[in-house]
């Protein structure tokens, strides 16, 4: 019995008919103009998913701000926003979802304009097709290569190319043909499974619902067709049980569950599984859904498991099948996109989601940066906004993961700025590195506070930041000399003195910068660890890696000194003549002239340089130590 029938005699039949369908994402893509909006929205009207008032609002759309003159303009049911509707282009990502008889469907329109390319990998990365729309009369292009380059990155493999406006060129096969073998070409180099090519109007309708007699030559399925009969691509994916853990349930000292979206395989009461990154075992006991027990769960369903053994979970572990569980790592080789109007530089602390996981992280190395407009592998030190990299990621802990070609839940990331929690990159983990498994922590019988108590002192790094010439190094001598004179055990690192040999080979780019300071921070956290009393005067123009600074120590070993001279006081001083040069263009990335500095929000010491003598403000830190001794 038909849908409409079903909705006529029995709705519940209808509901459950429904609930049953299995669902495709796909997503929408190509240049600017090539029809991606009207496609979806002809899908959305001859599917019957327009309500009587939204069919109203649109014809009246279509007569104010459309491009059909008085027809039906169907991009306006997708291009929602104002910025879209004038400039008749796709800015951000329209979700929008339909069904037909066979199946439900939700359909990404992703932008066509190279400077969105972020937004097109949001809407591709939960897609399991793509629709790669090509103008007939313009045929294979620049965006065209980009976007299918992006499909293939985010491992989709249903590819339909959707040769769009061909009652432009009068239903021209043998123009068909050379645009179709021209991206076959593209698609073998990018490994993509054979695509399905059909011809369209998608304004007309044109072998979008049915197959149009215009074009008696194309032997194919229409589009609708097309989409009803793709397999899910997911189901060729992992099998093997996987449910990264969202919640640890305990509503009472009688019940401790641990709560869950199942990403792959099943599982049952009585199932072995293993708790990563852990690697303790257990059994399952009860499978709990939300009216009650379960005799098993599936992928795609949310439930709560409790275990035979009292053992540790937490949020983020990842329960898996204990005869076939994921990898574990710390270090990974990824691909990553870049969403940030500030740069990724390598060293920067960044926090790492994968799954229900969050961990610090940072980009230790640029393998290559993608060119996506010619496929060619470039040299980079930085990852700009859109920009596409291989890059070798290390996290401060390990987590279960799978290569995302294997399962994007736990292959697929995002990077989060640490200072604005705004999404900066998404990326996509490929293998572990092996440095990953055969590098391991060494026990020492002699630990930090033993060192410590041999020196009768505890450790901490005295952080002092600011401009050159605020007064920094003169400061930091001073407070190592009154240290030195009361017996305690220090180590002054000068940020000019440290370039002569630990970080001789880096310059004075942002990148060189946040790779100077982490090197300063870890050889400071070895010296905390050897009992010193570490004093730091380096410039750390960035707050982000103060703050990874800070958080290599322990509580109450890191205090920051923001020196603070303004501008003109600093450049007045000019002992090195560092600011005449920076100001003639003989010295580039000089801070506070043509590179940024960003003062420290709290430091614990903030020294006023223009109004205090180093001697005053070398006392005052000393006298801040003592009353704050470390706990």
């Amino acid at each position: 019995m038909a849908d409409t029938d079903l909705i006529a005699h029995d709705v519940e039949a209808y509901l459950e008919a429904h609930r049953t369908k299995d669902l495709l994402r796909f997503i929408t893509c190509g240049s600017v103009d090539d029809g991606k909006s009207t496609l979806i929205g002809r899908l959305l009207y001859d599917a019957r998913m327009i309500f009587s008032d939204q069919l109203a609002a649109l014809e009246a759309d279509s007569r104010r701000v459309g491009t059909q003159g008085q027809n039906i303009d169907f991009a306006l049911l997708v291009d929602g926003l104002a910025a879209e509707r004038e400039q008749g282009i796709t800015i951000d990502v329209a979700y929008r979802f339909f069904a037909t008889e066979k199946r439900k469907f939700i359909v990404a329109d992703c932008p066509g304009h190279e400077q969105y390319t972020r937004n097109m990998v949001t809407g591709a990365s939960t897609a399991d097709a793509a629709v790669i729309l090509v103008d007939a009369r313009q045929g294979v292009l620049t965006q065209t290569r980009r976007h299918a380059f992006l499909v293939s990155l985010l491992g989709i493999r249903h590819v339909i190319l959707a040769v769009n406006k061909m009652d432009l060129i009068g239903w021209s096969r043998d123009r068909f043909d050379a645009i179709v073998a021209e991206f076959d070409g593209i698609a073998t180099a990018l490994n993509i499974d054979k695509a399905h090519a059909l011809p369209l109007s998608a304004l007309h309708g044109d072998n979008v619902l049915e197959k149009s007699a215009r074009s008696p030559w194309y032997a194919g399925p229409s589009l609708m067709t097309l989409l009803e009969t793709l397999p899910p691509a997911r189901t060729a994916r992992q099998t093997a049980f996987r449910m990264p853990v969202q919640w640890v349930n305990r509503p009472s000292s009688d019940f401790r569950g641990f709560a869950g979206l199942v990403s792959s395989g099943e599982v049952r009461p009585g199932d072995a599984l293993k708790v990563l990154p852990s690697g303790r075992t257990a059994n399952v006991s009860r499978v709990v859904g939300g009216e009650g027990d379960l005799p098993a769960a599936r992928a795609g369903q949310a439930v709560t498991l409790t275990l035979d053994a009292e053992i540790d979970v937490s949020r983020g572990d990842v329960l898996a099948s204990a005869t076939n569980p994921p990898e574990v790592a710390d270090q990974f080789e990824c691909t990553l996109v870049w969403m940030d109007e500030a740069a990724m530089l390598p060293g920067r602390p960044y926090l790492l989601k994968l799954a229900t996981k969050t961990a610090g992280a940072s980009v230790t190395e640029i393998k290559h940066q993608i060119d996506v407009n010619t496929f060619e592998a470039r040299p980079a030190k930085r990852l700009d906004l859109n920009g596409i990299a291989v890059c070798n990621i290390s996290l401060d802990q390990p987590v279960a993961f799978e290569p995302y070609e294997t399962d994007r839940d736990l292959g697929g990331f995002i990077l989060i700025d640490r200072l604005t929690n705004r999404t900066a990159g998404a990326g996509m983990l490929r293998y572990a590195l092996r440095r990953s498994h055969n590098i391991h922590w060494q026990a020492l019988s002699v630990d930090k506070a033993a060192r410590a108590a041999l020196k009768g002192q505890r450790g901490r790094v005295l952080w002092l930041t600011g401009l050159s010439g605020a007064g920094k190094s003169t400061i930091a001598d001073l407070v190592e000399k009154r240290l030195h004179a009361d017996g305690r055990h220090t180590y002054l690192l000068d940020g000019d003195n440290v370039r002569h040999g630990l970080n001789r080979d880096l310059g004075f780019t942002d990148e060189d910068r946040v790779e100077n300071i982490r090197r300063v921070a870890e050889v400071a956290r070895l010296m905390v660890d050897a009992g010193l009393i570490v004093l730091v005067s380096f410039i750390s123009p960035f707050r982000a890696e103060r703050r990874l600074a800070r958080e290599l120590m322990g509580p109450g070993e890191f205090v920051e000194v923001f020196v603070d001279a303004p501008l003109e006081v600093a450049e007045a001083r000019d002992v090195k003549g560092l600011y005449r040069k920076a100001r003639a263009g003989e010295l580039a990335n000089f801070t506070g002239i043509d590179s940024p500095y960003e003062a420290p929000d709290a430091p614990e010491i903030r020294i006023d340089a223009a109004a205090e003598t180093p001697d005053g403000a070398a006392d005052r830190i000393v006298a801040w130590l003592k009353a704050h001794p470390t706990s």
